[in-house]
């Protein structure tokens, strides 16, 4: 009887988890589908390359197709590999980070270039070029990478070498498995996100106030609005994953029986949708973007087309 109740209890796990994973593969790969569309599109059009606005934005869906691909790796291999080389998990982890802290500064610096194109166009060829653009994305990744090294910095100290050497789950909890790494950790993140907050929230305000008030044309400055708004947000989609612990804390307290179902839907909705309607808002939008993209498409799905009625 006990057997039996143990068989059908692990053939539970098993398939709870073969779904979770499932599930989250699929997700992976619609959302990097789709993004890669528009990276194809990018680098297919040279009018591209030589405006920042561009730049920025095949960077924020770059950087946002590793964070995806890196996630539902992590969540694979905690089924598949329970014993990870810790360097290579500690390599996975940092990349995870840091593309997760990416994505809000990568909006942030679009919103202050559409800002000067906006209120300042005759100064914008001068103080958004596009050798400035490829310093502020090393920039950006500096400062997102300064958590995950920090980190691994304390590790080196606190835990013997030997770790390196040996395998675990992959997983942050495991890897950084010692109460003050752990407290030193959860400190550095809480302070590392209200610093975000406080700063992006300052600056969206500063420049849509700008926004508004330099644009002599009401066309231009509700233009101008709208796409600060949108870029507002998609900020806010994004942030959404630094309350992600919060959100299952609380949702833990009212389905304590689903409380493994309900966390990896968070996770969904938190981390991975926003990576897929992010850019896909903002590529949709932007008329020129989305033409070239049409135009390549169109023109592969006539050429199949012909092809098939010529046979």
């Amino acid at each position: 009887m006990n057997s039996t109740m143990l068989q059908n209890s692990a053939q539970d796990k098993f398939l709870d988890a073969f779904v979770r994973n499932f599930v989250l593969v699929l997700f992976g790969i619609t959302i990097n589908s789709i993004n890669g569309v528009f990276v194809f599109t990018f680098f297919r059009s040279s009018i591209f390359y030589n405006d920042p606005r561009y730049i920025l934005y095949i960077h924020l869906v770059i950087n946002d197709m590793l964070m995806v691909f890196i996630s539902v790796m992590l969540s694979v291999l905690a089924y598949a590999w329970p014993k990870v080389p810790v360097p290579f998990c500690v390599i996975l982890l940092i990349i995870a980070a840091t593309t997760h802290k990416n994505t809000p500064l990568t909006l942030a610096g679009m919103a202050v270039e559409r800002y000067v194109a906006i209120c300042k166009p005759l100064h914008h060829h001068q103080i958004c070029t596009v050798r400035r653009t490829y310093i502020l994305i090393s920039l950006i990744w500096g400062v997102g990478a300064i958590p995950g090294l920090t980190d691994l910095i304390v590790i080196l100290i606190v835990r013997p070498l030997s770790i390196f050497t040996t395998g675990t789950v992959c997983s942050s909890t495991n890897v950084y498995s010692t109460p003050y790494h752990e407290e030193l950790s959860k400190a550095m993140y809480g302070l590392y996100s209200s610093v975000v907050w406080v700063i992006l929230v300052f600056t969206y305000c500063q420049v849509l106030t700008a926004a508004r008030r330099a644009s002599a044309d009401k066309t231009s400055a509700k233009k101008a609005q709208n796409t600060i708004l949108l870029h507002g947000a998609q900020l806010l989609l994004c942030m959404l994953s630094y309350i992600t612990g919060i959100i299952d804390k609380i949702s833990a307290q009212f389905f304590l029986a689903d409380r493994t179902k309900v966390t990896f839907t968070n996770f969904l909705l938190t981390n991975l949708l926003p990576r897929l309607l992010t850019p896909l808002i903002y590529g949709v939008r932007d008329k020129l973007f989305y033409n070239h993209m049409k135009g390549h498409f169109a023109c592969k799905l006539l050429i199949v087309r012909v092809e098939s009625t010529k046979k």
